[in-house]
C-alpha cells in the first residue's frame, strides 16, 4: 500500500522564497512610496518612485535567490560527485562510515552493517546522499523555481501599494498606504504561517511589526528631508 503522508518540509524550497520576495515586495515598495510621499512631492513622482521600486526590486530579488540558490546547488553537485569518487575508489570505507552513521542512531552494530551493506547494494550513492550528506530530491536546490517564485511574489507585493498610490486621496496618501500595505502584510503572515503549520497568529505579528518599523522610520526621513529640501 502506498504511503499518502506529505510533509510541510517539502513546501521549503518555494514557501520560503514566495514569502521572502512577496514580504520584501510589500515591505519596501510601501516603505518607499510613504517616504517619497512624506516629502509632499506631487503624486506623480511618488507613483514613479514606487513602479521604480517595483522593477528594480524584482530583478534583485530574482538575481539574488538565483546566485545564492545556484552556489548552494554547486556545493551540493560537489559532494555528491566526491561521495561518487569515494565509492568507485573506496568502497569499504564508505560501507563503514555508513555502518557508523546508523550505529550512532541507535543500531547495533550487526543491524547497521547489514543495512548498510543492502543499501549500498541497491543505491550506494543515495544512501550517502541521504543519511551522511542530508540531501534528498525533494529539497534540493532548485535557482531557477526560487528567482522566479522570489521575482513574481515581489512584484505581487510590490504591485499592492503602487495600485493604492492611483485610488488613495491626496491629503491620506501616506495613512492609505501604510494601512493598505499593514493589512496585505498580515494576511501574508497569515497565509504563510497556514502552510507552514505554525501559528497563525505569531507569523501574523511578525510581519507586521518589522512592517511599521520600516513605514515609520522611511516616512520620517522623509518628512525630514522634505522639510529640509522645501
Amino acid at each position: 500500500m502506498r504511503h499518502g503522508e506529505r510533509h510541510r518540509s517539502e513546501r521549503i524550497g518555494w514557501l520560503r522564497a514566495a514569502v521572502l520576495g512577496a514580504n520584501d515586495g510589500i515591505v519596501s515598495t510601501a516603505s518607499l512610496i510613504v517616504g517619497v510621499a512624506a516629502a509632499r512631492v506631487d503624486r506623480a513622482e511618488v507613483l514613479v518612485a514606487g513602479v521604480a521600486g517595483l522593477v528594480a526590486g524584482a530583478l534583485s530579488m530574482a538575481a539574488g535567490e538565483y546566485v545564492s540558490v545556484s552556489s548552494q546547488a554547486d556545493t551540493e553537485r560537489a559532494d555528491l560527485a566526491l561521495e561518487r569518487y569515494e565509492l568507485a575508489n573506496e568502497p569499504q570505507a564508505e560501507e563503514d562510515e555508513l555502518t557508523g552513521i546508523y550505529v550512532a542512531r541507535g543500531l547495533d552494530q550487526d543491524l547497521a552493517r547489514q543495512v548498510a551493506r543492502q543499501l549500498m547494494a541497491t543505491d550506494a550513492l543515495g544512501a550517502h546522499m541521504r543519511d551522511e550528506l542530508g540531501l534528498s530530491e525533494g529539497m534540493a536546490a532548485r535557482p531557477l523555481q526560487a528567482a522566479g517564485a522570489s521575482a513574481a511574489t515581489f512584484a505581487l507585493g510590490a504591485g499592492l501599494p503602487v495600485l493604492t498610490v492611483l485610488v488613495a486621496p491626496d491629503a491620506w496618501l501616506v495613512t492609505v498606504v501604510s494601512c493598505v500595505s499593514l493589512a496585505c502584510l498580515v494576511a501574508l503572515g497569515t497565509i504563510a504561517a497556514r502552510a507552514g503549520g505554525a501559528s497563525r497568529l505569531v507569523g501574523a505579528a511578525r510581519v507586521a511589526f518589522w512592517g511599521v518599523i520600516a513605514l515609520a522610520m522611511t516616512a520620517l526621513v522623509g518628512r525630514i528631508f522634505g522639510t529640509a529640501v522645501g
